[in-house]
């Protein structure tokens, strides 16, 4: 017999954009339910650096606290490593907002009242704590459910869940797609899955012993693609990268073996011989778990609501990780939503004036940094441009500071200023 609940929304996802949604929803009365097809605690392909401008919303999502517990130091300089090139130049620190709650006495003085610069706390860490957040605000979690179709049903919609042979029916008017965007699947709100040499693939992994400046989050630029090495909880380095689809073909035919390297080999390989600066921060570190893959990615900017479905995070629209704000934009758009459902009228009519009024503050927040990212990538993967900006970053490395403003670093979520 299949199960039937009712909610006022359905959350798919339940990754930082789906949580910020569900958290606001529930604490200002709303019943709401989460679907998630992951077991957690887990791994995600992500730079996990959180820009210090979002730290009032931790707090309003009540696990703020939480979060400077466990985080990693905080990011007072961004670089750049491309070739023997290593370069660096200040962090901008976020405006100045309300301050951050007040703690316990740090060992070297009293623990400052505003969270100037940001910091990275693992996502394995990070997606469980607004997990459990959620739970406690009274939200109904269905994990691991998979999302198989989406249907009108009147006034609402019918989400059918599956956990292994399983089949749950869950109702809402208001269906929010927090699914990301790297995985094809058969519901309206997914992309369709394409094949194009120019597609960019994520990796990731966490390293321990690594020497990096625990203080220092420095942009990799490699030929064919990306990435970005930042120090995070429990002393791991967490460096993650993207990198052409026709490129990573072409490292992973080993030239001295009959048989291929794998993704991960290929990828390590390539960031090691392409950046000194990479080879001399990993030089004596050891591997914290696999590397993980994932993608392509699909950078642009999306429908925030389209077919009676509204979407957040990555589902929405994504930069180009080359700025490192993926999580930043999952939250804060979570956030923007919730705001924007709680005080429309019900009914459709009260839905599409939300969905009209939240992806026109989607695109006022956002949109310029996905266009800066979108360049900078553009920059990044192009062998002659990305020569030009390592020696333009050389003889400039204020550039680097300027370009951590542009990426949106330091603009304060609305609601919060």
């Amino acid at each position: 017999m299949t199960r039937l609940s009712t909610h006022d929304a359905i959350v798919i996802g339940a990754g930082p954009a789906g949580t910020s949604v569900a958290l606001t929803l529930a604490r200002r009365g709303w019943a709401v339910a989460i679907v998630e097809k992951s077991v957690f605690p887990r791994r995600k392909v992500c730079g996990e650096y959180i820009s210090a401008s979002n730290l009032a919303l931790l707090d309003q999502l009540e696990i703020g606290e939480a979060w400077r517990a466990n985080a990693g130091p905080e990011i007072r300089r961004v670089g750049l490593f491309s070739g023997e090139t290593c370069a660096e130049a200040p962090m901008p620190p976020a405006k100045d907002g309300p301050p951050a709650k007040e703690g316990p006495p740090a060992k070297d003085g009293p623990r400052a009242k505003k969270d100037g610069f940001g910091r990275a706390l693992g996502r394995d860490i990070f997606d469980c704590l607004l997990l459990q957040a959620a739970r406690s605000a009274g939200v109904e979690i269905f994990q691991p459910c998979r999302a198989v179709a989406i249907d009108p049903d009147g006034e609402a919609q019918l989400v059918r869940i599956q956990a292994g042979n399983e089949t749950t029916m869950v109702r809402a008017p208001v269906i929010v797609a927090a699914h990301g965007s790297w995985e094809p699947g058969s519901l309206p709100s997914q992309l369709g899955k394409t094949n194009r040499p120019s597609d960019l693939f994520g990796f990731k992994a966490h390293v321990t012993g690594s020497s990096l400046a625990p203080d220092l989050m420095p942009l990799l630029v490699f030929p064919g693609g990306y990435g970005g090495m930042v120090s995070a909880d429990h002393g791991r380095l967490s460096i993650s990268c993207c990198i052409r689809r026709d490129m990573l073909a072409r490292l992973r035919k080993h030239p001295r073996q009959q048989s291929h390297l794998s993704a991960a080999e290929a990828v390590s390989r390539h960031l090691m011989e392409s950046c000194r600066g990479v080879r001399d921060a990993l030089a004596s570190a050891d591997a914290d778990g696999p590397w993980l893959a994932a993608g392509p990615i699909r950078p642009g900017i999306r429908s925030c609501y389209e077919r009676d479905i509204f979407r957040v995070g990555n589902a929405a629209g994504e930069s180009h990780p080359v700025i490192a704000e993926g999580i930043s934009m999952a939250l804060q758009s979570g956030w923007l939503l919730a705001c924007e459902l709680s005080c429309a009228p019900s009914g459709r009519a009260g839905r599409e004036l939300a969905g009209r009024r939240y992806e026109a503050a989607w695109k006022s927040l956002f949109s310029t940094r996905v266009y800066a990212a979108a360049a900078l990538a553009g920059v990044a993967v192009s062998p002659g441009s990305a020569t030009l900006m390592a020696a333009i970053v050389r003889n400039f490395p204020q550039a680097l500071t300027l370009g951590a403003q542009l990426s949106g670093k330091t603009k304060l979520v609305p609601g919060f200023v």
